[in-house]
């Protein structure tokens, strides 16, 4: 008997999240070094599914940068029965918008992004061709945005330098397994049971609609959120030049004259549409949405994990070698108390809505025992 996707994704969750917490415990390896969980951990739960099933099943984690969705999206790609890409919308994005400022300028690759993660959730992977140059030759690519770290693009046959058993680094793989042969990795695809891909590059759940309702598809949503002035803090230090005017306030305690508030207002903004699309509970999502904090899975990863299964039944940038327990308000260390104001003011919606609450004072902020993360409880798919 066939386990639902909802048990086989949480188990996965479930079972790498405890490997990746002895790794943390134990020693600084990069977690990436982990061979997949044994197959015989998940692998029971899973149904058999014919090669050309038309019911494959696929996962699209939804976020936005700097909400931890690398550390998910690795969850999920130690399994060996998913086939996992790491933001394939990033070349829909260099050649149509290379850099995105402005709601107008995101709906512009929107339709081709849609149209690009239909074809990619059908294992069509030709289709990233033409979002490419120079062009590839005979589906040959020299090189695919972060292509290393998808595991099953790094393993024979895709990538015959590595055996299915062998561990991995991704600077092992870039220089290893290019060119990337795609006829290899579509047939590869269409013999898993399970296709998963994130991105930050899709501005709210709602955008996905046309995808959620076509029957040729079986797409799952995983939507990950963080509190607002945290993303704000990390992309300060990440994105230095993108955000370097908020770099300056938060140095000196001034806010800059010219500065840009788009960039952090629209994070808000799009949680609140996405996360009330959702709650409102429209028939086209019913039983493929899942909203999960960032702050929940860092501070509890086991306990999480294990009470998201219960419910269902009844150092570069995007690394994910880090304390994450100890991360999840570091921000607010880093944020003076008047910038904080300000995000709460644009956020309060957004905030009261995904549960976080409000620093009232220069010393709240500072009182790393009180956590602003309200306990709040979500159910996991509705």
């Amino acid at each position: 008997m066939q386990c639902s996707w909802k048990s086989v994704v949480l188990l996965a969750l479930a079972s790498v999240a405890i490997q990746y917490t002895a790794i943390r415990t134990l020693s600084s390896t990069s977690y990436l070094l982990c061979p997949a969980p044994p197959t015989y951990q998940i692998s029971s739960m899973i149904g058999e599914y014919p090669s050309n099933s038309s019911r494959r099943l696929q996962v699209l984690l939804l976020t936005t940068t700097r909400c931890g969705s690398t550390f998910i999206g690795q969850l999920l790609n130690q399994h060996q029965d998913v086939f996992y890409l790491f933001e394939p919308l990033y070349h829909v994005q260099m050649s149509i918008v290379p850099r995105i400022h402005l709601p107008s300028e995101r709906q512009l690759m929107l339709g081709a992004s849609r149209d690009l993660l239909w074809s990619l959730f059908q294992c069509d992977l030709y289709a990233l061709e033409s979002y490419l140059r120079p062009a590839p030759s005979r589906h040959m690519l020299a090189t695919m945005f972060r292509h290393s770290a998808s595991r099953v693009l790094c393993q024979e046959p895709v990538c015959p330098a590595f055996k299915a058993n062998d561990t991995w680094e991704e600077w092992q793989c870039k220089k290893k397994c290019l060119p990337l042969n795609l006829t290899t990795a579509s047939q590869v695809c269409k013999e898993k049971p399970y296709v998963a891909m994130k991105t930050v590059r899709v501005p709210v759940v709602g955008d996905l609609r046309p995808l959620l309702e076509d029957p040729r598809l079986n797409i799952k949503v995983i939507q990950l959120v963080r509190d607002p002035r945290g993303i704000l803090s990390s992309r300060i230090d990440t994105f230095r030049d993108l955000y370097r005017l908020w770099g300056i306030w938060q140095a000196t305690g001034r806010r800059p004259h010219t500065l840009e508030t788009r960039q952090f207002s629209t994070i808000c903004d799009d949680f609140f549409s996405s996360v009330s699309t959702a709650l409102s509970r429209p028939a086209w999502l019913k039983g493929r949405y899942m909203l999960v904090r960032y702050e929940d899975l860092s501070r509890r990863p086991l306990e999480k994990t294990r009470e998201i299964y219960d419910e269902a039944q009844a150092k570069d940038k995007y690394g994910t070698a880090r304390d994450s327990a100890a991360n999840a308000e570091s921000w607010r260390l880093k944020l003076p108390f008047d910038m904080v104001e300000y995000c709460q003011s644009v956020c309060q919606r957004a905030m009261r809505q995904l549960g976080y609450r409000d620093a009232r004072s220069a010393d709240q902020l500072k009182n790393m025992n009180a956590s602003l993360v309200q306990d709040k409880t979500f159910l996991p798919f509705l």
